[in-house]
């Protein structure tokens, strides 16, 4: 710690939107950055290996450890629901996918706030501003940016088959996802440089922050709450935070912004916990309502992704490679020589984005693919050859909330994401399965004799797919929407346009942005790290703009 506890900017969060702020902030050598992480740093060796996550995800170094309320959408099951919890928040544990979203979703952005600054073409040069895209710069793509774009180092035949039945069924080849339109079938880009993990820490914090004498990083400090004073005119600011820091509480004060990017769990529990929130719920934890906001902590949104598992046979999947020692061996001697084969591997691999049924006007299903199946993150492989096709709704309508438990900063809030729960969303889970069976049935499939295991052919009606939805649908980690953007006026609007948060009386709270996925006023249609980032480069230019 230094030796002075004020700073012109605090960023509350060191994952992937604050890592972005913390530097862009610190550039201006005039302005001292403090940048609080509740999480250790990133030099866990699994960080970095992208197959790690599966050592990752549940594991109190890295891993926040949250569980869902049981959720009546998945017949009263609860799910574990990962959040980074080290440097790099999410990106250290995520599946690398680089996604952008399609024009439409930015477009929607505009319309809720009344700022056109979220419209396609004005967000697109945020994107290429951070890019370092493999293929080098053009109209929608940068190069020499901190945030690398990689193509996958391998490739399955199963996939490569699951591809060409795709587009038998009518989904065209993409190249390219993030060019503002995301229908077809193609590998996912990733995040990654030359075979390892890239997270935001290593993009962004080192080795440029690391070397920049107004800049300070704290791990293993926990936002108890942020500190509000009322000015003369009646108007609130946020002028630091408490932080617990090394068993000893800690008074950080900030002479110009605090950036709050504690994501969309985090951040909203933090508010709850500083007064800021549903005044109603505030009170029943007996914590002093400071901004009666009851937006805040509700409009959470997620993608559910169903998972379909199909037994083949005549092709290699990760269930078979690694069921022994040397199949193993084998794995390891390859990324050890190549960084390339099993543990370079995305999550998923192949990607597709197709409609739920021909009167959709636009992809509104997204699949991850995957050479390999189990029960559940974190459960051992099968022992049979097969292929894993998770599909999710990309505009769910169904909304959940996150509420703090109890006036403690250290118990977890209560995540409940609500899935499932409108009309609309049954239905397009039922026939994206009914899509996943389409897929599976062309030609191009056929020589690997495709058996559906989960849910299970017997299940055929509306009814019953969207019950087995429930049964065997899982988070694909993306949670938005818990301190959204909206319009002067509009009483669920946590932020304004430029993510500066309200005071529940017409006005805003002086000094205090949330810059997360929180923010995102309707979830992307697709992966969320890499909007976070962008949002993340527009606020650093409005708070520079500000007098940042």
């Amino acid at each position: 710690m230094s030796g002075s506890n004020t700073f012109d900017h605090i960023v509350i969060g060191a994952g992937t939107a604050g890592s972005l702020m913390a530097n862009r902030l610190s550039q201006d050598p005039r302005k001292r950055v403090l940048l609080i992480e509740a999480g250790g740093r990133d030099d866990y060796h699994w960080i970095h290996i992208p197959v790690g996550y599966l050592y990752c995800i549940g594991n109190p170094r890295t891993d926040w450890l949250y569980q869902t309320e049981p959720d009546a959408g998945l017949n009263g099951r609860t799910l574990r629901y990962p959040r980074g919890k080290t440097l790099g928040g999410c990106s250290s544990i995520n599946g690398m996918i680089y996604m952008r979203g399609q024009a439409r979703d930015y477009a929607g952005w505009a319309q809720a706030t009344g700022d056109d600054a979220w419209r396609w073409e004005n967000v697109l040069p945020a994107f290429k501003q951070h890019e370092d895209h493999y293929l080098g710069a053009d109209e929608m793509h940068g190069a020499g940016g901190e945030w690398r774009v990689e193509k996958q180092r391998l490739r399955w035949d199963i996939l490569d088959a699951f591809a060409q039945a795709a587009q038998q069924a009518g989904v065209p080849h993409s190249t390219d996802f993030n060019r503002g339109d995301n229908e077809g079938v193609g590998y996912f880009q990733v995040n990654q440089k030359n075979g390892w993990r890239w997270n935001t820490a290593k993009a962004f914090l080192r080795p440029t922050c690391y070397g920049r004498p107004n800049f300070e990083l704290w791990t293993g400090g926990q936002v108890a709450r942020l500190l509000l004073e009322r000015q003369a005119d009646g108007g609130l600011r946020c002028t630091g935070a408490e932080v617990w820091t090394g068993g000893e509480r800690v008074t950080v004060r900030a002479t110009g912004e605090v950036l709050l990017c504690a994501g969309a769990i985090g951040s909203p529990q933090i508010l709850q916990l500083s007064g800021i929130g549903p005044g109603s719920l505030l009170q029943q934890h007996g914590i002093d309502v400071q901004a009666d906001l009851p937006g805040v902590g509700e409009n959470l949104q997620d993608h559910l992704q169903i998972r379909a598992v199909y037994k083949i046979s005549g092709a290699p999947t990760l269930n078979v490679l690694a069921s022994s020692l040397a199949g193993k061996a084998r794995i390891g001697l390859q990324y050890l020589l190549s960084r390339s084969g099993p543990m370079s591997m995305a999550p998923s691999q192949l990607g597709a984005f197709t409609r739920s049924d021909p009167g959709q006007p636009y992809a509104n299903l997204e699949y991850h693919v995957q050479p390999l199946s189990l029960d559940a993150f974190g459960e051992p492989l099968h022992s049979f050859p097969a292929f894993t096709a998770s599909v999710c709704n990309l505009n769910p309508t169904s909304r959940g909330s996150v509420r703090i438990k109890s006036p403690r900063f250290g118990d977890a809030p209560a995540i409940a994401p609500n899935y499932l729960s409108t009309d609309i969303d049954r239905q397009v889970a039922a026939d994206s399965l009914r899509v996943t069976r389409r897929i599976a049935a062309q030609p191009a499939l056929a020589p690997f004799k495709p058996e559906e295991y989960k849910p299970g052919p017997q299940y055929q009606s509306d009814e019953d797919l969207a019950r087995l939805a429930g049964d065997i649908a899982t988070t694909i980690f993306h949670p938005v929407g818990t301190t959204a953007m909206g319009r002067d006026g509009d009483p669920r609007a946590v932020l304004d346009s430029r993510m500066r948060v309200r005071d529940g009386r017409g006005g805003l709270i002086a000094g205090l942005r949330v810059v997360d996925a929180g923010a995102m006023p309707t979830i992307t249609s697709g992966n969320t790290n890499s909007p976070t980032l962008m949002m993340a480069e527009k606020a650093a230019g409005w708070v520079r703009e500000a007098g940042g």
